[in-house]
């Protein structure tokens, strides 16, 4: 019980270190730069114990639950040696942990109403709502065809770095020719995959599935897998929008 506690402490004390930089930030910004008082600092300061705490016992949660999960399930699907099942695993562990990422929904619901806004989409709820779920639906499968993507990396050993450059040399050249509305979005897309529960899933996945393959390495070939699903996404959505423009054309 004891070394429980010392160790949660610990991780409290880990989590007060990385959440100081952006209070520091946002409290400078705040008093020196606008110079404007903090409002309602007792709401604020509860607040920020909350999220201290939940931190703490999310990171907890993370190192006790996910990560040996995502790692035994890895081992238990390579060494079944059933391909298809492991590619499936990993589509579908992409696909789930991001179509529910509440950073995702948000992001989908803002760029949809300015869509709306912009003449892309009516005004409507319901075309919104159309837009915002298609938007969610592109993420989350180039996410799960991301993970596919990497697990194959790995299990031929192909080096990532050709693969990332690939990727990119994709993501430069369908900007020049995709919508203008949706580039920003596509670029966002790609950052907002990488959540707290799919990035310890997913690399999870990775460190494990290097692990239990001969010849591999968790150091070298065991990452790179969350690299694929910021950048698949940015490709996904210029594609989605330049579907989305030609399908509204035509109708």
């Amino acid at each position: 019980m004891g070394e429980d506690l010392k160790r949660l402490a610990k991780l409290f004390l880990g989590s007060v270190r990385d959440l100081a930089p952006v209070i520091l930030v946002i409290g400078f910004f705040q008093v020196v730069v606008l110079q404007q008082p903090v409002p309602d600092v007792g709401s604020v300061a509860i607040g920020l114990v909350f999220v201290l705490i939940g931190l703490t016992l999310f990171i907890q949660g993370l190192e006790i639950g996910l990560f040996p999960l995502g790692e035994s399930m890895a081992n238990a699907f390579a060494k079944k040696g059933n391909l298809i099942a492991l590619l499936a695993f990993a589509f579908a562990l992409g696909f789930g942990t991001t179509i529910a990422e509440p950073a995702l929904i948000a992001v989908a619901a803002e760029a949809a109403n300015v869509a709306a806004e912009g003449g892309v989409v009516a005004r409507n709820a319901d075309a919104k709502s159309t837009y915002a779920d298609g938007l969610r639906i592109t993420v989350a499968l180039s996410v799960g065809f991301a993970l596919v993507l990497g697990v194959f990396r790995i299990l031929k050993g192909w080096p990532i770095h050709y693969i990332i450059a690939g990727g990119y040399v994709c993501v430069v050249a369908l900007t020049f020719i995709a919508p203008a509305e949706i580039i920003g979005i596509a670029y966002d897309s790609g950052g907002v995959t990488t959540s707290t529960i799919t990035v310890p899933l997913v690399t999870a996945l990775g460190v494990g599935l290097a692990s239990v393959i001969k010849g591999r390495n968790p150091m070298t070939d065991g990452f790179g897998l969350i690299a694929f699903a910021s950048l698949t996404p940015m490709i996904f959505v210029m594609i989605f929008g330049m579907i989305y423009q030609s399908v509204s054309v035509a109708g």
